[in-house]
């Protein structure tokens, strides 16, 4: 077996909060227990949002939090040719087409059809269309893509000191899913699955928001022959209404909580996390 790696991979669209820091404590006390490593990643495939002074800002939480992570740290902005490349192969085998739709347009069409993020689910509208001289994004052929691979569909769900379970995902509630935007090569769930891969990632450990995902990495992962890892997702951190944490609704950041003389120690204590063992990510 490969010697465990996992991987805390934040995008620098915003302030990391305390459900960052929760699900960054918890990868290194798994990555403890497993005798593995940690690596960290900066998801910083939006051109808009994500920004280099912000990226900068969350390795400095993260420090402050008592995390260190080996080098060199992967960024998604520098492996646009490696998502090109995967693209370029699922479109030769007819597994992806543009998509032309405005997110008026598939909302129409979708009525009150929903995927599980609840977004509209596409339909289909350009399936089948050329490829047109105006900006468009690329979707799965999910049609197609479950003719290749049938299934059935299996990861490993795994919790530290207790038996792994066998979950049986259905990547077809997604639709035929977005795997390139019109302004960039990718999309999470392309990217995401190519760098777990290229990194050799064994284990991710992520929100249970995510845990839907799992049932179209499953499948991108088949499509593109690369392995799956074990999948961990954890409970969110809530503010005082239920809602989960969000840099969308302006959580209280760390870097908020650190001028207000918060001392690391007591977020750590606060999460349920003690100190963090000198050099425990290197």
């Amino acid at each position: 077996m490969p010697s465990p790696r996992l991987r805390f991979a934040p995008s620098p669209n915003g302030r990391l909060h305390l459900g960052h820091a929760y699900s960054a404590l918890l990868n290194a006390e798994i990555a403890r227990a497993l005798h593995g490593t940690v690596l960290l990643r900066i998801e910083d495939i939006d051109p808009v949002r994500c920004r280099p002074e912000l990226a900068e800002a969350l390795v400095a939480d993260l420090t402050w939090l008592g995390l260190t992570y080996p080098e060199p740290v992967w960024r998604q902005s520098a492996r646009m040719s490696t998502y090109r490349a995967a693209l370029a192969s699922l479109q030769a085998r007819g597994l992806i087409y543009p998509c032309t739709c405005t997110r008026r347009e598939i909302q129409d069409a979708a009525g009150g059809a929903r995927d599980p993020d609840g977004a509209p689910l596409y339909l289909g509208t350009c399936r089948g269309r050329p490829v047109p001289n105006e900006p468009h994004a690329w979707r799965l052929d999910m049609a197609r893509a479950l003719a290749l691979c049938p299934g059935p569909f299996a990861y490993a769900a795994f919790t530290p000191g207790a038996p792994e379970a066998a979950r049986n995902p259905d990547p077809a509630r997604w639709g035929d899913a977005v795997l390139a935007r019109k302004d960039v090569p990718t999309s999470y769930h392309l990217a995401v699955v190519l760098d777990d891969a290229a990194q050799g990632i064994t284990h991710v450990v992520r929100g249970q928001d995510l845990e839907a995902a799992t049932d179209l990495h499953v499948l991108l992962q088949r499509l593109l022959g690369l392995p799956t890892p074990r999948y961990h997702h954890h409970g969110l951190i809530r503010d005082e209404a239920g809602d989960k944490l969000s840099k969308s609704l302006r959580s209280e950041a760390l870097a908020a909580l650190r001028e207000r003389g918060v001392r690391a120690a007591e977020v750590r204590a606060r999460l349920g996390f003690g100190e963090v063992p000198p050099q425990d990510q290197t």
